[in-house]
């Protein structure tokens, strides 16, 4: 059996990138981001990127990285209030900006993840996010057709995993992961830690049959967006 585990980011990613791909990043915020494999990614120089994810990291961190390096054409996200850098290349029109509500986003990657092609929502009728869109009416509440999520490559960060690519997540740092690493053609995950054997069946939020490609990662600092601190008063 050929092993899904790599001994680098830039391993996992050798053979699967090219220029144009769509690639699912699981993350929200700096909270759970694959952050080695972004990094592989960046240094590839692959061209021409549609990036999908519920944001883009913040300047210098994060996709805000691949933004920097001018290897993104356009994204799907529904947040992007941290990345000064992701503004100005927006207004210039030098960066092409889908946004999506948020709840809509994670229901799209999991249509994408099911094999699902589209849906209805109510969510967005009446707004800018529903122009050009179908629309319907269920029980005469107005609906507009989304489309599910298929990207040519997931990228994922995970806690645990096992050499059979099962994959634990961490408390908050689960966020979009599971969802983004169902929707894509190939699956990439990096975990913190890899077990010898199998996880728990009643512990994996992942199954491995959804994952091509694992690398084991060490990260000393996890960064946060913003770090807010203040005196301590004595009590």
């Amino acid at each position: 059996m050929v092993s899904k585990l790599f001994d680098a980011a830039s391993a996992a990613l050798a053979g699967v990138v090219r220029d144009g791909m769509t690639v699912a990043v699981g993350g929200f915020g700096l909270s759970g981001i694959p952050v080695n494999l972004i990094r592989a990614l960046r240094d590839t120089g692959v061209r021409d990127l549609v990036v999908v994810s519920n944001n883009m990291g913040v300047d210098g961190k994060g996709l805000g990285v691949l933004l920097e390096n001018g290897q993104v054409r356009k994204v799907l996200s529904s947040y992007v209030g941290e990345n000064r850098f992701f503004a100005e290349r927006y207004l210039s029109s030098a960066l092409e900006v889908e946004f999506v509500p948020q709840g809509t986003l994670a229901e799209r990657l999991r249509a994408g993840g099911a094999g699902i092609p589209a849906f209805y929502t109510p969510t967005g009728v009446g707004t800018t996010v529903a122009e050009g869109k179908e629309e319907r009416a269920f029980g005469g509440t107005r609906a507009i057709l989304e489309e599910g999520i298929f990207a040519d490559l997931a990228l994922v960060r995970a806690y645990e995993a096992d050499r059979e690519g099962n994959l634990r997540y961490r408390l908050t740092a689960r966020n979009f992961n599971p969802l983004v690493a169902t929707a894509g053609r190939v699956t990439i995950a990096e975990a913190e830690h890899v077990v010898d054997g199998f996880l728990d069946p009643n512990e994996i939020h992942t199954p491995g049959i959804f994952v091509q490609r694992l690398v084991e990662v060490v990260d000393p600092v996890k960064d946060i967006e913003q770090r807010t601190v203040r005196a301590r008063v004595d009590a």
